[in-house]
């Protein structure tokens, strides 16, 4: 069943916005990927906190949480499960990069289909090769889901091979940070890594999930910046993000190539998060 009201403008049932939108000429916005169930989004009070921090950073007014949660329900309602994407632009204003002194954020709300990841991707693993674009670092963006994605863009468009599922990502001095859609984590003994997003990268909701997941197992996580030694040493490694959920590396195509056939540690992270009623 397709969601009533697809999308919204400012509220509005709209497929389109101006042309003058600062979002459309500069990027000026922010965004967040809803797993949605029965028009419930999923860990919806960590991504309105994400939000409001970019809001915070980069000086737009976010809404009202229960007013984006209620077009949340509008657009989601009807169906067992979709993805919204939540959009938060500055408007539209004149030609020119200098924000409006009153800016006002424009609300667009978006429901699609549920994506059609396989669930053997969990049960054997996934393929992951290195990209060669990479991750420019910027301390006053990094961590934020902000409109500019050209890096992952142009990531993502390295490969076409229906057999690799992720791409890697590293930073201008060649650190490993996340993947084009995703969060990265390395696990060594009994513990963890995951990248130092200080920088570059995004802090993924799914990410945070972990993390609290984590400590509730009693499982350290160091965050600092990894290399690629830290993954020739790893003897498990996942991505996760907040459609995905968790996916092991069963092969990396590095040189050479590194290949895991079990993961313990993320099947126990996984059926706590599962537990916890944060997976979709």
């Amino acid at each position: 069943m397709t969601p009533p009201d697809g999308s919204l403008v400012d509220g509005i049932p709209a497929d389109r916005v101006g042309v003058r939108d600062r979002g459309l000429h500069y990027g000026d916005g922010l965004f967040e990927t809803l797993a949605v169930r029965a028009g419930e989004p999923l860990n919806w009070e960590a991504h309105l906190e994400r939000l409001e921090e970019g809001g915070r950073r980069l000086s737009l007014p976010v809404p009202p949480a229960d007013l984006l949660l209620d077009e949340v329900r509008r657009v989601s309602g009807g169906v067992d499960r979709c993805v919204v994407k939540l959009i938060l632009t500055r408007g539209e204003g004149g030609r020119g990069y200098r924000p409006p002194d009153e800016a006002r954020a424009r609300r667009i709300v978006i429901a699609s289909p549920w994506p059609d990841y396989p669930p053997e991707r969990f049960d054997r693993g996934i393929q992951v090769r290195l990209c060669r674009v990479r991750l420019g670092r910027n301390p006053a963006l990094a961590g934020l889901k902000h409109l500019g994605r050209l890096e992952q863009v142009l990531a993502r468009a390295e490969w076409s091979d229906p057999e690799i599922h992720e791409g890697l990502m590293l930073d201008e001095p060649g650190h490993p940070v996340e993947g084009t859609m995703s969060n990265l984590f390395l696990v060594r003994g009994d513990g963890m890594l995951t990248a130092d997003l200080s920088a570059a990268g995004v802090a993924g909701v799914m990410r945070r999930r972990v993390l609290e997941a984590a400590a509730g197992l009693g499982i350290e996580v160091v965050v600092r910046e990894l290399t690629m030694e830290d993954i020739c040493r790893a003897s498990e490694a996942f991505f996760c993000n907040s459609l995905i959920g968790l996916w092991p590396v069963r092969r990396w195509l590095l040189e050479p190539v590194l290949e895991h056939d079990d993961w313990p540690l993320t099947r126990r992270l996984r059926n706590r998060l599962l537990e916890q009623g944060w997976l979709p």
